[in-house]
């Protein structure tokens, strides 16, 4: 169990996502379990049956190392890795990248105006005793590798121009995103190797608005998967598991996230969360939120809203409850109580 008082204090700005990320764990509730949240949810990830139904980031512990510069250090208006200069926007305590501000001016001058970070000679081993030390043994350990191939080109250039530039040099834009693919494979393997034991990889690259995907089907298949099923691989190579993290309306390529072999995905809830739980969640696992929870107003009804969601959504297969955003206490108790004992019930009979 993780001694609260020997965890390091976050450097991060308060408020931030890596801050947030680096707080003490609340102890998991209710208590004496048959098995660790880590090998329940791995359990599942397997396509093994678990002893209850897990919580997106409840069961699990995201590492945020402090060293991580895909956006400016410590969350903060500067420079990132690659040179793009972001700007920290209070009212989401998170930053986007500087408006009028490029790295890349043309998608043929890449290979000149795009410097890949230096990995080597960054004290890794110092970070990863700071981080390391925050790790509860019984949850899952979860590294959130940020802006994907496709997130990075367009922050290095305009969005338009980034979807423009597939259309008029997609050998250019293939060559980017290899040079991405094998970035990020080396970037996971010193993350792997430091920051040990790692369980699962977040990864993340947003393919989508509020309407849909941001490419065809077969625009994604040409584009994205080639540089991307790669890193999945490589991680699966290493034991660990992989859940994805891609905002907008992007269940168009729920069939292509498949083939991928992702084990898991977090949608936004404006996907068809009836759809692809009920197609879909005997071959990716998908975090599902449980409707109506935030708005229980008492104990009981937050108990009756458990049971509904356990009875729909657990014989569908490969089901992650999302987190239970409950500021009533009790109230949360409840829920997080009924989850756990009546989801146990039910794998129970598997």
């Amino acid at each position: 169990m993780l001694d609260i008082s020997k965890m390091p204090p976050s450097i991060q700005p308060p408020g931030t996502y890596p801050f947030m990320m680096q707080q003490p764990p609340q102890p998991l509730y209710p208590g004496d379990r048959p098995i660790t949240a880590r090998e329940n949810l791995l359990r599942l990830f397997a396509g093994k049956t678990p002893s209850w139904m897990p919580i997106w980031l409840t069961d699990s512990q995201v590492m945020w190392p402090d060293l991580y510069a895909e956006h400016a250090p410590l969350e903060g208006t500067g420079y990132d890795w690659w040179g793009q200069h972001w700007t920290y926007v209070p009212g989401i305590n998170g930053q986007m990248p500087t408006p009028g501000y490029r790295v890349l001016t043309d998608i043929t001058k890449w290979r000149e105006q795009v410097k890949p970070p230096n990995l080597d000679g960054m004290p890794w081993e110092e970070d990863a005793k700071v981080q390391t030390a925050r790790y509860d043994p019984d949850r899952a350990h979860v590294f959130h590798c940020v802006e994907g191939i496709f997130e990075r080109l367009h922050e290095l250039m305009p969005m338009d121009e980034t979807l423009v530039a597939m259309y008029e040099e997609p050998e250019e834009v293939m060559a980017f995103f290899e040079m991405m693919r094998d970035y990020k494979i080396k970037f996971l393997n010193i993350i792997f190797e430091k920051y040990a034991p790692v369980d699962c990889v977040i990864y993340g690259d947003d393919w989508g608005h509020q309407r849909s995907g941001f490419f065809s089907n077969e625009m994604f298949r040409e584009f994205i998967m080639p540089a991307t099923k790669p890193v999945i691989d490589f991680c699966h190579e290493k034991g660990k598991y992989v859940e994805l993290h891609s905002c907008g309306l992007t269940q168009q390529y729920i069939d292509e996230f498949v083939e991928l072999g992702l084990d898991a995905w977090t949608p936004q809830p404006i996907n068809d969360f009836e759809m692809l739980t009920r197609d879909y969640s005997e071959k990716i696992a998908i975090t599902t939120p449980i409707e109506g929870i935030e708005g229980a107003k008492t104990p009981a009804e937050a108990r009756e809203l458990i049971r509904r969601f356990v009875d729909k959504y657990a014989p569908r297969g490969k089901i992650v409850a999302n987190s239970i955003a409950v500021f009533d206490p009790e109230i949360q108790k409840a829920a997080l109580e009924e989850l756990y004992y009546y989801s146990s019930e039910f794998y129970a009979k598997r």
